[in-house]
């Protein structure tokens, strides 16, 4: 990679942050995540740069991905453009497979759909998670016809929302 390419990098970088500074925490919350709009070097820095346009930008972007490991970062986590993290959607899928089973389990503060969620979403200590949940439930299952969504979309605000879980965000 040319010094010239790095400080190109480099400056876009400077840039966003500059630019971060008078935005809103909803700006922000978009500007991690990308408009999910990438070309042929997927998502990650170099898409949020570039873009989808066409051509040999596209190497650019992905020389841009691979030099800042966003692309890997962003997939985990959500963020540069990536869409959903790795945790929201395990989240999800588990939440939609056994509705019945976690409903039960965060009711009681316990259970093996509650060490399931502490795992998929990297928490330190299931004890604490199920007791967060269990505080939550009036919110996580608002009524029996919450969707998996919204139901998804609670536990994972209620897990990211107490540092002491220690849960990965995402």
């Amino acid at each position: 990679m040319s010094t010239r390419a790095l400080a190109a990098a480099l400056a876009m970088l400077l840039a966003a942050a500059a630019a971060a500074d008078s935005k809103t925490q909803t700006d922000l919350e978009k500007g991690l995540k990308g408009s999910g709009a990438y070309g042929s070097a997927g998502c990650g820095l170099g898409s949020m740069a570039f873009g989808n346009q066409r051509g040999a930008v596209q190497i650019l972007a992905a020389t841009t991905n691979t030099l800042f490991g966003t692309q890997t970062f962003g997939i985990t986590t959500g963020t540069s453009n990536c869409g959903p993290s790795l945790f929201a959607m395990g989240t999800k899928n588990f939440v939609e497979a056994n509705r019945e089973a976690v409903a039960k389990d965060i009711s009681r503060g316990q259970g093996e759909a509650i060490g399931a969620l502490t795992v998929i979403n990297g928490c330190r200590d299931s004890r604490a998670v199920g007791a967060a949940l269990q505080r939550s439930f009036a919110a996580i299952f608002p009524s029996e016809e919450a969707s998996s969504d919204e139901v998804t979309r609670a536990i994972l605000e209620t897990l990211q929302s107490d540092p002491a879980l220690g849960c990965a965000k995402g």
